[in-house]
This record gives C-alpha cells, structure tokens and sequence, in this order.
C-alpha cells in the first residue's frame, strides 16, 4: 500500500472499515458528523466483536493499517485494558470498537441521531 503524508477524512474512513471488515468486525456503521454544528470529527465509525479478544483484535488492525497507509497512529486510544469499548481518535475520525453487550448499553448512535448513517456488510 502506497504511503500517503496526509490522509482525506473519506480515505482514512476507508482504510479503517476495510481493517474492521479483515477481522471481522459486525454492524459497521459510519456517521457522518460533517453537517452536524460543533461536531467533534468528519466521521465516527462503530462496530462490534464478540469477544475481548476480537475487539483488541480489531483496534490492532485499524492501527496497523492505519500506520501502512499513511504512517499515522491515533493520536489518542482508550480502553484497551478491558477491551469493552475501545475508542481510538485520529482527530478526523474517532473509531468506537465495542464489545457487543456494551455496543447495546451505551447506545452511541442514538446519541447521533442527526448524523448520516452508512451501513458496510462484509467484504468477502
């Protein structure tokens, strides 16, 4: 993959949900925070593993594919400890990577109702 120095907010959103879609990450929405007033990203991305393991798996690929493609980290992450509710922020783009349970309790999208939705299904 071919690095790029500084990525579009569209194509690191597409780097990131191809690296969810990897390993199989379920229910990956984006939501588009652009037209929403003091917003704090372009984008979010959510989804969800069904174990600790495959969420810390996930947020591991996002992270990797992130620094192949454009040589940047999130410049912030929480909750990798317990691995429930991972939130890895790239200024731009904050990616949410929930254990299922915990997907179903915060209830993140609803608190984003005005955004525009997108739907992934499984890249095979």
């Amino acid at each position: 993959m071919k690095k790029i120095k500084q990525a579009s907010s569209e194509h690191l959103l597409e780097v990131v949900v191809n690296a969810i879609q990897e390993v199989k990450g379920e229910e990956i929405r984006s939501l588009d925070l652009r037209n929403i007033p003091n917003s704090v990203a372009d984008f979010f991305v959510v989804c969800h593993g069904n174990s600790n393991t495959q969420v810390q798996a996930i947020a591991n690929r996002v992270e990797k594919d992130t620094i192949e493609a454009f040589n940047d980290r999130p410049w912030h992450t929480e909750g990798v400890r317990n691995a429930e509710w991972i939130l890895m922020d790239y200024s731009n783009i904050v990616v949410h990577v929930f254990y299922k349970e915990a997907r179903e309790f915060y209830a993140l999208e609803e608190l984003w109702a005005d955004a525009e939705v997108k739907e992934y299904e499984y890249e095979v």
